[in-house]
C-alpha cells in the first residue's frame, strides 16, 4: 500500500534548481511501487467550496511571475482522468462533503513542480483537489480520513505545501546552512506533535506552536500537511532541510 505523502515543494524555481530536494523526491519515488494516479491538494489551489479537476488533459499552469524565461517553458503534460475525479466526488459525498467537478482548472505549480522530480515522464493519471483555506486543519485531517482507502487501490496522496512558508522573511541570498531560528524552532514543534500523534496540539498550532503567525502568516500552505496525515498512518520524516534562511523544504510520509 501507498503512503501518503507531505511535501514542501519550495519556489517555483525547484524545477530548475532542485538542490536536495529534488534527488530526495526522486528516490521517494523509486523506492515504491508506481501509482496507478496520483490525487494532489496543493496550497495554490484555495477555494470556498472542494473541487475535483475532471478535464482528461489539463493545462500546465505557470501560476507565478518574474522567474526566468525558461521555467515558463516547462510543461508537465500528465493525463487527467475524469472518472477517477467522478470517484472522488461520490467519496467525498457519501463522507458529508460536497464536491464538484472542475473541467477547466489546470495543474498549478504546487502539484506539477514536485512531480516533474518524482514522475518526470508525465505519465501517471493526476487529480488534483480543492484547498477550503479558511475552514482550518481539522476539515483537512477529515477529508483525508475520508479518501484514505484508496492507498490501497495504488493511489498516491500528496498534499504540497511548506512546513514554513513567509515570503516576506526570505533571505535570497542565504545558503542551505542559514537557517532562522524562528524557522527551526517552528518545524521542530511540529515534527514532534506528529510524531507524538498529538492531533489536539497540532489541529491547535496557531495557538501552541512557536511563532506560529510569522512561519505562516495564512493556513494555505501548512494545510496539506493535516489533508496527507488524516489520509495516512505512522508519520516519517523522508527528507529536511531549509533554503533562503526560513522556507522548509521538509518531505514527510505517512505509511
Amino acid at each position: 500500500m501507498l503512503p501518503s505523502l507531505f511535501i514542501s515543494h519550495g519556489s517555483p524555481m525547484l524545477a530548475l534548481e532542485p538542490g536536495a530536494s529534488g534527488p530526495a523526491l526522486a528516490r521517494l519515488a523509486a523506492a515504491r511501487p508506481r501509482p496507478r494516479a496520483i490525487l494532489v491538494v496543493s496550497a495554490h489551489w484555495e477555494s470556498t467550496t472542494l473541487r475535483v479537476t475532471s478535464a482528461a488533459q489539463p493545462e500546465t499552469w505557470h501560476d507565478f511571475g518574474g522567474f526566468p524565461p525558461q521555467l515558463y517553458q516547462l510543461q508537465y503534460p500528465a493525463p487527467g482522468h475524469p472518472q477517477f475525479a467522478a470517484d472522488i466526488v461520490q467519496l467525498l459525498g457519501a463522507a458529508g462533503f460536497p464536491a464538484q467537478l472542475d473541467p477547466t482548472r489546470p495543474f498549478d505549480h504546487g502539484a506539477w513542480v514536485p512531480l516533474s522530480l518524482m514522475y518526470p515522464a508525465a505519465d501517471i493519471p493526476l487529480v488534483q483537489l480543492s484547498l477550503p483555506s479558511r475552514q482550518g486543519p481539522e476539515l483537512q485531517t477529515r477529508i483525508g480520513r475520508a479518501l484514505a482507502g484508496l492507498r490501497q487501490q495504488g493511489v498516491l496522496l500528496i498534499g504540497s505545501g511548506s512546513i514554513t512558508h513567509n515570503l516576506g522573511e526570505l533571505d535570497w541570498h542565504a545558503g542551505p546552512e542559514v537557517i532562522e531560528p524562528w524557522a527551526q524552532d517552528f518545524r521542530d514543534w511540529m515534527v514532534a506533535k506528529l510524531a507524538e500523534d498529538d492531533e489536539a496540539a497540532l489541529h491547535d498550532y496557531r495557538q501552541r506552536a512557536p511563532a506560529a503567525a510569522r512561519n505562516h502568516p495564512s493556513d494555505e500552505h501548512l494545510l496539506p500537511l493535516f489533508f496527507a496525515r488524516g489520509a495516512g498512518g505512522r508519520f516519517r520524516v523522508e527528507h529536511s532541510g531549509f533554503t533562503l534562511g526560513a522556507l522548509g523544504m521538509d518531505i514527510y510520509s505517512f505509511s
